[in-house]
């Protein structure tokens, strides 16, 4: 299986279902934003705290990677960022040029990978948004290396992470309340489920995930040359037994030290 391709068709599909990080943000929204007046996530619930932010937007190089859908990008546009959006879903990207169209934003869209940032130059950016996407993909250090390179020195990284113990847990025993570990990390929807439970997912249409570990998330990110600087937890918006008892996401602010 293509996991790429697939996981493309099931955001272009989750698009035209009005999947709740495809809907784009109101022209209130934007109003404010152009205001000062404004927040954006990284993870379901929590504002990412503007502390995280560079004081002054207006010029800066932003690269909203796997962050398409017309929500963070126009946004940070509209807040005064010079916006590139790159992500791995036609469909999506049409959400962001969708507001910029609307509201008179200029907001840059690249379709790709996002562990080959090739299109984008060395040393391009100011700021990296990352919310939690890398969870689509089978390999994530290649993200955090292609982010070290396209990002400037001293520049930032904001990342949205899925907690992979969330990915332990037998699925079907979990929907009727049971918390049972059954699956080892790293884990893999391709490789880790026989054929007839992976159909769960692709018999819906939606999109395949993995479940990196902690070492590859946070220790690739250090690895690739950043140093964390900041960290918050987040829980579930809805539906997860597990968001009872621990949080499932968690967020990182990253600096390039070279």
């Amino acid at each position: 299986m293509d996991i790429r391709t697939y996981n493309r068709e099931a955001w272009d599909r989750a698009v035209a279902e009005g999947d709740r990080w495809t809907i784009p943000v109101s022209r209130e929204a934007i109003a404010r934003a152009r205001e000062g007046d404004w927040h954006i996530v990284l993870t379901p619930r929590k504002p990412v705290p503007r502390s995280w932010f560079p004081v002054e937007l207006e010029g800066l190089d932003v690269l909203c990677l796997a962050s398409a859908g017309g929500q963070q990008a126009p946004i940070l546009a509209a807040a005064g960022a010079t916006v590139t959006v790159f992500d791995n879903s036609p469909a999506q990207l049409g959400q962001d040029r969708l507001v910029a169209e609307r509201e008179g934003l200029s907001i840059r869209t690249v379709e790709g990978d996002m562990r080959d940032l090739s299109e984008l130059g060395d040393a391009s950016f100011d700021l990296i948004f990352h919310p939690v996407s890398n969870c689509f993909v089978e390999s994530v250090r290649p993200v955090w290396r292609e982010c070290a390179r396209v990002l400037r020195a001293g520049g930032t990284m904001l990342a949205g992470v899925a907690n992979p113990v969330a990915f332990c847990f037998d699925v079907d025993l979990e929907k009727r309340g049971e918390l049972v570990i059954r699956y080892p990390l790293p884990y893999s929807d391709k490789t880790s489920l026989t054929d007839e439970e992976r159909r769960r997912y692709t018999d819906k249409g939606e999109a395949l995930q993995f479940g990196h570990t902690l070492e590859d998330q946070i220790g690739g990110q250090i690895d690739a040359g950043f140093a964390l600087i900041g960290y918050y937890d987040d829980f579930a918006s809805e539906g997860e037994v597990v968001a009872k008892y621990m949080p499932t996401f968690l967020a990182t602010r990253a600096r390039k030290t070279a």
